[in-house]
């Protein structure tokens, strides 16, 4: 009997005190019936939240950009070679200038590639010119066209039956109609009974008109 109690305490001691259980069999069953909880709906809106964030910080494809912070001496010429040899083949290159003929800085850029404006937003933005002044890109984004179905006013059919503007019709009769005021009744007991009211009370003037005469 003691051989047995030692070589129970000897087993109790080799097992690791912080040794966790497997998980139980009703809470694997109870797994297998209603499967695994996903993510909360806070952890879904987090996650979507940062799909949309990425997909604002990526700028559409474009071929249209404007160039500014520019220095003062350079010109189209150089423009026009800078984004032609390390972007993609130019539509046009503009320069503005003041009322004095004096460069603003500020360049337009056509590319004939959709895209190539974006790829030269990415590339140039931001980088210094000279070691000083940093070249801005903007993106040109045209706007969504407006089909001419969207464009045409509704018919006059479909205003009236929208009840927008309609000058008389069946509602205002309709209307007029329900604030007039009907007169009762009167049953045959209700009109005696008014006649005989009526000839006693003119029935003393008819008497005293002849003894009058």
């Amino acid at each position: 009997m003691w051989r047995v109690t030692v070589v129970a305490h000897k087993i109790i001691a080799s097992k690791p005190r912080g040794a966790r259980r497997g998980p139980s069999r009703r809470t694997s069953a109870r797994a297998q019936v209603l499967g695994t909880a996903g993510p909360s709906p806070r952890v879904r809106a987090n996650a979507a939240a940062n799909v949309a964030a990425k997909a604002a910080a990526q700028p559409s494809p474009t071929e249209k950009i404007i160039v500014s912070n520019l220095p003062i001496d350079v010109n189209e010429a150089q423009v026009k070679e800078l984004f032609a040899q390390t972007v993609g083949p130019l539509k046009e290159v503009t320069l503005h200038y003041d009322q004095n003929g004096r460069s603003k800085g500020v360049a337009s850029v056509h590319f004939q590639r959709k895209g190539d404006g974006t790829k030269a937003f990415q590339q140039y933005n931001n980088r210094l010119i000279d070691g000083k002044k940093p070249m801005k890109i903007e993106i040109v984004v045209a706007p969504a066209p407006v089909s001419l179905a969207q464009r045409v006013s509704p018919a006059d059919g479909a205003t009236a039956a929208n009840g927008v503007t309609r000058a008389g019709g069946r509602g205002r009769r309709g209307r007029a109609g329900r604030g007039r005021k009907e007169r009762p009744q009167k049953s045959a007991a209700d009109l005696d009974a008014e006649m005989e009211d009526y000839t006693a009370s003119n029935a003393p003037a008819a008497a005293a008109a002849p003894a009058a005469a």
